[in-house]
């Protein structure tokens, strides 16, 4: 099994967790030691992987590159960045970064000749639809194509060999510099697919299992997951589900998608996610805030790669304001959550589920079974030979009993399992003292609590 078959991400976006200036004045500032820390917690709630982008030299939020090979000075230098993903490294963590191959920003190398140059430009066939004819807001006397409308990200010609060697050097920049371990493609729903075959390539040559994660809001994911192109996109279509189908107490909502995209796929997992750097926060989204237990546990259970956004696991709030996305990348400091490991309930569950995760072969490389699915009520199976891993989940305000078939002859709920903190994440589960379930006759009988969910460990003896 790959790394990131059975990798929980912790998802950081540096430039505001670390209270960055949101225009980058070319003044250098260093925040390494404060992302060492949320590494360090990103460990401690049991996530082995980091997804932290984007990262590297840009005008305003990240996403208009400047300089591919330069870690933005207001986070530190790329000296420090390669020394944090040592750091990440010698505590079993991968980290993958984002690549932003689809636009660059205005103040990129090539972009900067082509407004001096004009048609004299040798990077003038780098950028998709320049017209001499025609003008801009900014007045260049030229326009082009860009992302979203925006003429801030200048889109890139990917089936120019010039630009696809310039990014696949990149690539192999960034690994032999930094020793990354895979990267996110920006706006892969809109990259070329040839760009992203000859990607996959490169990514098989630089590194062993070297992982491409792409950015898909909508479509069929299987036209990008599959062995020529990318090994993972996101699951925008489940991320919708999991608050919706609370919402409206519809669980067949969530079970629907999740089969429709194991059929779409071909059994590859999915990026999973609540909530990101560009959508509104799972707590806000939520009409029922205590039904942030049961989506939890889903997260970490369903089939995919489950990734949480840094400060979720706190229940934090965040909505966009004013068409601004920096509500959603807010400035934190861990010393403000310091006590809640132990006090709060779902960040105690994020560390459960983590540990979990990690600790039990079933909930990585188990077969995905539903067995039981009602409106208020969900079921759904990790099964192996001799053993499986059931997540209940019931988002009624009253409890529910439930009886179904198992094989096993003994079953306990491993949320009540105890924390050994000082333990590798590993083997931090103590299970000894976990309330022991009824299982009778081949049945397993449970009784679910309101808006809550178990998470029942099945075995032969």
């Amino acid at each position: 099994m790959a790394w990131y078959d059975s990798a929980v991400f912790y998802h950081i976006y540096p430039l505001g967790l670390c209270g960055c200036e949101h225009e980058n004045n070319g003044k250098e500032t260093s925040h390494f030691d404060k992302l060492t820390e949320w590494a360090e917690h990103a460990k401690k709630i049991g996530c082995n992987a980091i997804y932290i982008g984007p990262l590297f030299e840009s005008g305003t939020h990240g996403y208009d590159t400047i300089d591919y090979r330069r870690v933005d000075r207001r986070l530190g230098t790329n000296g420090e960045f390669r020394a944090w993903v040592k750091k990440c490294h010698d505590m079993d963590m991968h980290v993958i970064v984002d690549g932003v191959f689809n636009h660059v920003g205005r103040d990129f190398f090539a972009f900067l000749d082509l407004k001096e140059k004009r048609e004299s430009s040798p990077y003038k066939d780098w950028f998709l639809n320049v017209n001499f004819w025609g003008n801009n807001e900014y007045n260049d006397g030229f326009c082009y194509e860009n992302w979203g409308g925006h003429n801030l990200l200048v889109k890139l010609n990917q089936r120019n060999p010039q630009v696809k060697d310039y990014h696949f050097e990149t690539v192999r920049y960034w690994v032999d510099e930094f020793d990354i371990d895979g990267i996110r493609l920006d706006a892969a729903d809109v990259l070329d697919f040839d760009f992203m075959k000859d990607l996959r390539n490169v990514a098989n040559d630089v590194k062993p299992e070297f992982w491409l994660m792409g950015e898909v809001i909508h479509g069929d994911y299987g036209r990008w997951v599959n062995p020529q192109t990318l090994h993972c996109v996101t699951n925008y279509e489940l991320h919708k589900g999991l608050f919706s189908g609370h919402n409206d107490h519809n669980y067949f909502e969530i079970a629907h998608t999740i089969r429709r995209l194991n059929d779409l796929c071909r059994g590859e997992k999915l990026y999973t996610f609540v909530d990101n750097h560009d959508v509104a926060r799972i707590y806000n989204k939520l009409n029922n805030k205590e039904h942030l237990y049961p989506v939890t546990v889903l997260l970490y259970t369903i089939y995919g790669i489950p990734s949480v956004y840094y400060g979720s696991e706190f229940s934090i709030e965040g909505e966009k304001q004013r068409g601004s996305d920096w509500n959603l990348r807010p400035d934190l400091s861990l010393a403000d959550y310091e006590d809640m490991y132990e006090k709060d309930e779902i960040t105690h569950l994020h560390c459960l589920l983590g540990r979990a995760k990690q600790q039990f072969a079933e909930l990585n490389e188990g077969r995905y079974q539903e067995m039981l699915l009602t409106n208020r009520q969900f079921a759904v199976g990790r099964i192996m030979e001799t053993s499986s891993m059931v997540a209940l989940v019931n988002n009624d305000d009253q409890p529910f009993h439930v009886e179904f078939p198992v094989n096993g002859a003994k079953a306990v709920n491993i949320l009540d399992a105890k924390i050994d903190w000082e333990a590798d994440t590993k083997e931090s589960l103590i299970l000894t003292d976990c309330e022991e379930l009824t299982v009778s006759g081949g049945k397993l009988s449970v009784d679910i609590p309101a808006n809550k969910g178990i998470l029942a460990w099945v075995t032969q003896e």
